[in-house]
């Protein structure tokens, strides 16, 4: 009975864990995705790199929320693109079509 108590143990043990590396993961996307809203706003970064070489974690990134980080790209113009070129604005950058990026990524840059 008690090899069952501490088999349990280590099993929760193991899940708290897993939960924990897996926010830190999540933590660690967030501060990237932001940074790179920055450095986009800024001047730093292009939109343009971004959805024709995604890295892996922009890729369940919004594209309606990257496209928002340039500067002078506001939600009325972002809508009028995205209802334009017929993308949801909860399309993500991994879900895009090669045609789509490229089109976002003209209009943009």
């Amino acid at each position: 009975m008690t090899a069952v108590g501490v088999g349990d143990w280590h099993h929760t043990v193991d899940a708290h864990d897993q939960r924990m590396e897996a926010l830190q993961r999540a933590n660690k996307v967030r501060t990237k995705r932001a940074q790179l809203k920055v450095d986009i706003k800024e001047g730093r970064e292009s939109v343009f790199g971004y959805l024709m070489a995604p890295p892996e974690y922009i890729l369940t990134m919004k594209v309606w929320d990257l496209c928002l980080a340039k500067n002078k790209v506001g939600r009325v113009k972002a809508n009028k693109v995205f209802v334009q070129m017929r993308i949801s604005p909860s399309k993500t950058v991994g879900d895009l079509t090669l045609r789509q990026r490229q089109e976002l990524a003209q209009i943009f840059s």
